[in-house]
């Protein structure tokens, strides 16, 4: 209900460039990137459940605090708590996933969790919209509130499903775990080409709302339903997509998935109207639907189950790295050359996103990758 219009809610409180505001999600990223170090090795040693239950309790009441917020200080503290428990969640969830789905079938879960998430997304900013435009106090506090409510089912209903391993995994260090993970090339070049479409994609879900309303007023409770389609298209073809793609070479599927994000961020620059924003949302979301579940598929079948939570963190990096510098660039671009620039500026990243996977899979993977689990 909240996160479409949130940069719309600072930029209008604060009154100040787009530069200046998307700095305080570089800060909001900066405590992601501490915070999904730590959330790793959280997960793994302490439990996949509280880890999520803290994260989503956190953002609850961050949530409840940004209603009185006023001043960039009090929103800059608040971003970079909010950094702190994002990830959280996120890490926790993907790693309960693969703790209870085989290598096989990892693909379909990861697509349907999406599929689930996606109907709350559809929801939400169309409804968030509406309300929004009456009274952000109100969208927050509703925002919250369904927060702290799934952290409390997830506190009586969830179960545990970390696995249990030998005491010599147990003993090893965080650091010395790590330092596994980033011996894994693999892993790590497979992470940049991923790393350099979300930037692409922070740019579209940070700015494109106050872009939209500055340039050519469309207001929140029209905007919302862009967001709203993107999460239908995944909510009715996700699980379709899916069950076709991942007969494929993951990076390829990756590759093809990344040049749509591409495409349709670049489109946006060319767009005056609702109808043609509405219409760019379309081609990244269809580039969205093929590589965001394969990523995720990819780092579960790479990970060894006992770092799982790690592996999990590192990817999470992405969306870390992605949302510190993607709206800060387009800030610029939006300041010094002129608005639309935003646009080619992030169609440029995505592309070399795309082209970075291209590369792998035809110099590195190969037909048995698909969706075999890593030997590690």
């Amino acid at each position: 209900m909240i996160w479409p219009f949130l940069m719309i809610y600072v930029s209008e409180k604060l009154a100040l460039p787009m530069t200046s505001v998307a700095s305080l999600m570089t800060l909001n990223a900066g405590t992601r990137l501490i915070a999904s170090f730590l959330a790793g090795p959280v997960t793994d040693r302490v439990g996949r459940k509280i880890t999520m239950i803290v994260g989503l309790a956190g953002m609850g009441i961050l949530y409840l605090a940004m209603i009185p917020a006023q001043t960039i200080l009090a929103f800059a503290v608040l971003m970079a708590l909010r950094g702190v428990c994002n990830p959280l969640y996120r890490v926790g969830a993907d790693a309960m996933v693969a703790d209870l789905i085989p290598s096989d079938r990892r693909a379909d879960a990861y697509a349907l969790t999406r599929l689930s998430k996606n109907v709350g997304v559809a929801l939400g900013p169309a409804v968030g919209g509406f309300v929004a435009t009456q009274s952000y106090s109100i969208t927050f506090f509703i925002a919250a509130a369904g927060l702290l409510g799934f952290s409390l089912l997830m506190s009586f209903f969830a179960t545990e499903t970390l696995p249990t391993t030998d005491e010599s995994h147990q003993q090893q260090t965080g650091v010395k775990k790590y330092t596994q993970i980033f011996a894994d090339k693999r892993f790590l070049v497979f992470v940049g080409a991923f790393t350099l479409t979300q930037i692409a994609s922070a740019m579209v879900w940070v700015l494109l709302s106050v872009y939209a309303k500055e340039n050519y007023h469309i207001l929140e409770k029209q905007y919302g339903f862009i967001p709203m389609t993107n999460a239908l298209m995944v909510v009715t073809l996700q699980v379709f997509v899916t069950r076709k793609t991942k007969h494929y070479r993951p990076l390829f599927v990756m590759g093809l998935g990344a040049l749509f994000y591409a495409l349709g961020v670049t489109s946006i620059a060319f767009g005056t109207t609702f109808w043609h924003f509405w219409g760019s949302m379309i081609v990244i979301t269809l580039g969205e639907l093929m590589l965001v579940p394969t990523a995720t598929t990819y780092t579960a079948n790479l990970a060894p189950a006992d770092m799982r939570g790690r592996y999990m963190s590192i990817f999470s990096l992405s969306w870390g790295i992605g949302t510190g510098i993607g709206p800060v660039v387009g800030g610029y671009l939006n300041d010094t050359i002129r608005p639309q620039a935003i646009w080619y500026g992030g169609g440029l990243i995505g592309l070399a996103g795309a082209l970075w996977f291209i590369i792998q899979t035809l110099t590195k993977e190969k037909a048995s990758d698909v969706f075999e689990p890593s030997e590690a």
